[in-house]
């Protein structure tokens, strides 16, 4: 008989629990890559919609002007040329500018709606129907070329709808990401998880790159599609949370099966009775001590069959906890603080995102393509930035302080690449690198690691509906930044990019004093206290 293959050998060794968690990280890595790479390509394409076209008129001046001659008719998009109607005036960064705020207020006030609105539906079929309206509304913006279409009143609608539905993701994938996985390793696990944000920016601006040059419609209808289609994707495989799987496997358990040793926190108890059931949680006795433990955890806890329980009595509890209130989710400790520090922290990284490619575009002497693919680099340094903050955070335990640290050393980063970029295309390629690493990496943190956090709080009591709530909060506060950065961007950008980069240094310093308190708390603090999978011991 043939020897099993090693790989084999690795996948039998997963139990049922791990493929379904590994499972759900997968997926919704995926399902929000997408919702970036829609988001993209209007920043790929500013350099298109705005062109310096002083040649060619002069050119189309003089064969006008010459006798006998005629001008030469008029293709249907003429207009690309010098640049795309209503964009192609001295004005066309404020309009730009007016664009982004479009659609970045409009995510920013669905954002506070859209965590409340998805704890009281079905976070699977919400997601699914957001993610195929943005599909839609992003095609809308692409067939503007296809369709000659020059209204700015067009453009602003689609971005309006655009960005309020895309607030469907972000407060569903984080609660899904939430309900699977327990605080051990939090910062380290949602740090990888998070880099679907540059992995999407990534392959938007490689698609939208391909053809923004040729017929930049296309930049924005390949992303819708590819938004769509893993909205079908969403609806076919996401399960939004352990439980769901209870009533799939309840008929290969019988409701008096014994209730087999588990452990918490590395100590094995073998006398356990469970007293007290509801759809949430079990709380067990154990030496005369109160445990509670979510069904979550046991599902996702290795089993061992080794050890022998005594006979369960199992009673049904009356209710479910009810969703959390919005002031109710302000209450909890560290969240304004962190919201609004995420306002200045995604100010710098937004302006990053829809500026950056433009930004390279004048300084660089580059082309549009060019421009997208050199402005990719901010995205992977924002990978490993996220990645390495969420270690940092694990293995200190203190948030807050990573936050800061980096936050401390993105403004001189900022002004220095300000200064290389002029330098030529080497030291922009490293400064693009430290500088995605350094503001990505707080941004990252706070929308993964603290917003699950602090969504999970002790002082919740283990109701984890409030979850989608307090992330919304958090990162719909950040949005109020995210929308007024670009903006900000295209005002200041006329009288020069240093005032921009001085903009953005301001922010991150702003983002830095709102954590002193919280920085001084984990500082002052007389021990680390380590991040545990579930607070089990009640009193």
């Amino acid at each position: 008989m043939a020897p099993i293959p090693p790989g084999i050998r690795l996948l039998v060794s997963f139990n049922r629990e791990q493929w379904y968690r590994a499972l759900t990280f997968i997926l919704t890595f995926l399902l929000y890559t997408s919702f970036h790479l829609s988001r993209k390509p209007i920043s790929i394409v500013k350099s298109e919609l705005h062109k310096n076209c002083s040649g060619s008129e002069l050119v189309t001046s003089s064969l006008s002007s010459g006798i006998g001659q005629h001008p030469p008719p008029q293709s249907l998009h003429t207009e690309r040329d010098c640049g795309w109607k209503p964009f192609d005036k001295s004005n066309y960064k404020q309009l730009l500018g007016y664009m982004d705020l479009s659609f970045l207020f409009a995510y920013a006030v669905g954002m506070y709606l859209s965590g409340i609105i998805g704890e009281r539906l079905p976070i699977r079929l919400y997601l699914t129907v957001g993610m195929l309206t943005s599909g839609l509304f992003t095609c809308l913006f692409g067939l503007g070329y296809i369709y000659n279409i020059h209204s700015l009143q067009f453009y602003i609608f689609v971005q309006v709808a655009n960005g309020l539905v895309q607030t469907t993701g972000w407060p569903s994938v984080v609660t899904c990401i939430g309900n699977w996985f327990g605080k051990g390793r939090r910062g380290l696990i949602m740090g990888l998880w998070n880099s679907h944000t540059s992995v999407g920016n990534i392959l938007g601006s490689l698609i939208a790159g391909y053809w923004v040059s040729s017929n930049w419609g296309m930049s924005f209808i390949v992303p819708g599609l590819i938004i769509g289609a893993m909205g079908v994707v969403c609806f076919l495989f996401l399960i939004e949370h352990p439980n769901d799987l209870k009533s799939m496997y309840a008929q290969n358990s019988s409701p008096g099966n014994n209730v087999q040793d588990k452990s918490w926190n590395g100590v094995r108890h073998t006398d356990v009775q469970v007293q007290y059931k509801d759809n949430n949680s079990q709380v067990y006795y154990y030496d005369s001590v109160q445990y509670r433990k979510s069904y979550d955890t046991e599902l996702l806890l290795p089993r061992d069959d080794t050890h022998v329980a005594v006979k369960s009595v199992v009673v049904k509890s009356e209710s479910e906890p009810s969703a959390i209130s919005f002031t109710g989710a302000l209450r909890i400790p560290g969240v304004i603080e962190f919201s609004l520090c995420l306002l200045f922290a995604k100010l710098v990284s937004y302006t990053f995102l829809f500026w950056l490619p433009l930004y390279i575009t004048k300084a660089a002497h580059l082309d549009a393509k060019k421009a997208g693919d050199l402005s990719t680099l901010f995205d992977v340094g924002g990978i490993v930035g996220g990645i390495l903050a969420g270690v940092i955070s694990d293995k200190l335990g203190k948030r807050a302080t990573t936050c800061a640290v980096m936050l401390l050393l993105a403004a001189p980063t900022l002004y220095g690449f300000s200064m290389i970029s002029e330098f030529g295309l080497r030291p922009t390629i490293g400064m693009l690198l430290v500088c995605g690493g350094l503001v990505n990496g707080p941004y990252a943190l706070i929308t993964t690691a603290v917003s699950a956090d602090l969504g999970t709080h002790k002082s919740l009591k283990g109701n984890a509906r409030a979850l989608s709530t307090v992330t919304a909060i958090i990162d719909g506060t950040g949005s109020v930044g995210a929308a007024l950065g670009p903006l900000l961007a295209g005002l200041l950008s006329a009288g020069g990019w240093d005032r921009v980069f001085y903009m953005l240094m301001t922010a991150d310093f702003l983002a830095l004093v709102l954590l002193l308190r919280l920085v001084s708390k984990e500082l002052t603090s007389s021990k680390v206290r380590p991040i545990s999978i579930v607070e089990l011991k009640e009193h």
